[in-house]
């Protein structure tokens, strides 16, 4: 018979290695669960700065016409995911209802934002808002009202308001602080605002343009108000064109400063904007299409004139609706080249405001 002495112990023994398996699974747990949260960028499934997951195959939110979600209608392999940068150690995405950004705290401002510009995104619903304010989906904070009071900077956009007037929820976010940075006035209203406008007039002529744009950023930069905000010397844009199945590329490094020289004149290869930024734009498309894209610049296969009636309007808009039409259609007309225009219009003529005189 064992004794109470011999049972004791034995019940003991047992505890303890039983108590010694479960820290080892729990260990074995965290182990586990902290390879997870080392993964900047993950594949399958990605966190939000709101903590809500959103799988890869979620794009970010594009005016629709009612047909496919895919920001490129004409290439639906390519993901969403694809088309942007490629983050680096420690950086971390931020989405937008209408564009992605990273954030970089040192500086108080994007390191770079990334969103889609179709011709359905030129079609007005709302109006510029000027609800400048804080980011709430940028933890750490971001900029404020008061840096950029009596600074003598504007507080520049990198997606523009302008792009964005086809959704409220898109236009208010636009004027968040993680979307601006200090502009020279003269450069801000000038060259940037010419660009901004070119860009409208070549998504009028295409099926999307996927843009990355940004500011250049070192230490040592002059910064503005309590929060420190650098003031960038340069900005940039790479701009990657789909139209009809085929894909050009363009890219803009810009000092903040008032600049007279033609647009057509500092095109650049997309190659030649990452070896000035050290950003990795489009890295998730195929290496050869990549390379075939981002080393050519075709200055001649964009247009150099900015159309600034590019914007549509919805007969609920409030613009104005006398022979239009409930429903948009492909505008009739044929371009200079000889193609189909692929403007969409509600005016009745069936053509859209380049085309209505060859009715």
């Amino acid at each position: 018979m064992l004794s109470p002495k011999r049972f004791f112990r034995g019940s003991a023994l047992a505890l303890v290695a039983l108590l010694i398996f479960a820290l080892l699974v729990v260990q074995y747990s965290d182990d586990n669960n902290d390879q997870d949260q080392g993964r900047s960028y993950p594949k399958d499934e990605q966190e939000d700065e709101s903590g809500t997951n959103k799988s890869s195959s979620d794009e970010r939110s594009l005016p629709s016409d009612g047909g496919s979600s895919s920001p490129l209608s004409s290439n639906q392999s390519i993901e969403a995911n694809d088309l942007l940068p490629e983050l680096l150690q420690g950086e971390k995405l931020i989405h937008h209802f209408a564009y992605d950004l990273v954030y970089n705290e040192m500086h108080e401002q994007a390191q770079w934002v990334a969103y889609t510009l179709k011709p359905e995104s030129l079609v007005k619903r709302c109006s510029r808002t000027d609800n400048f304010r804080r980011d709430p989906f940028v933890r750490t904070g971001t900029a404020d009202v008061a840096d950029y009071r009596g600074s003598g900077y504007d507080r520049g956009h990198l997606v523009p308001a302008g792009d964005m007037v086809w959704s409220t929820t898109a236009m208010s976010e636009s004027f968040f602080f993680s979307n601006i940075c200090p502009q020279n006035p003269s450069f801000n209203r000038g060259i940037w605002k010419k660009l901004e406008e070119l860009m409208r007039t070549w998504a009028a002529d295409a099926d999307s343009l996927c843009i990355v744009t940004g500011p250049l950023l070192s230490e040592g930069l002059p910064t503005l108000g309590g929060n420190k905000v650098s003031i960038p010397k340069d900005f940039f844009k790479v701009i990657l064109r789909f139209r009809q199945g085929q894909m050009e590329a363009i890219g803009f490094v810009l000092p903040n400063r008032r600049n007279s020289q033609s647009l057509r004149s500092l095109g650049l290869s997309v190659d030649r904007v990452e070896s000035l930024t050290g950003i990795d734009f489009f890295a998730g498309l195929p290496d050869a299409t990549e390379e075939q894209v981002e080393s050519n610049l075709c200055s001649s296969c964009w247009t150099w004139s900015v159309n600034r009636n590019v914007y549509q309007y919805e007969e609920s808009s409030g613009q104005g609706n006398g022979g239009r039409s409930s429903t948009s259609v492909q505008c009739s007309g044929t371009t200079k080249k000889g193609r189909r225009c692929r403007n969409r219009t509600r005016n009745a003529s069936g053509y859209c405001y380049h085309h209505v005189g060859q009715r």
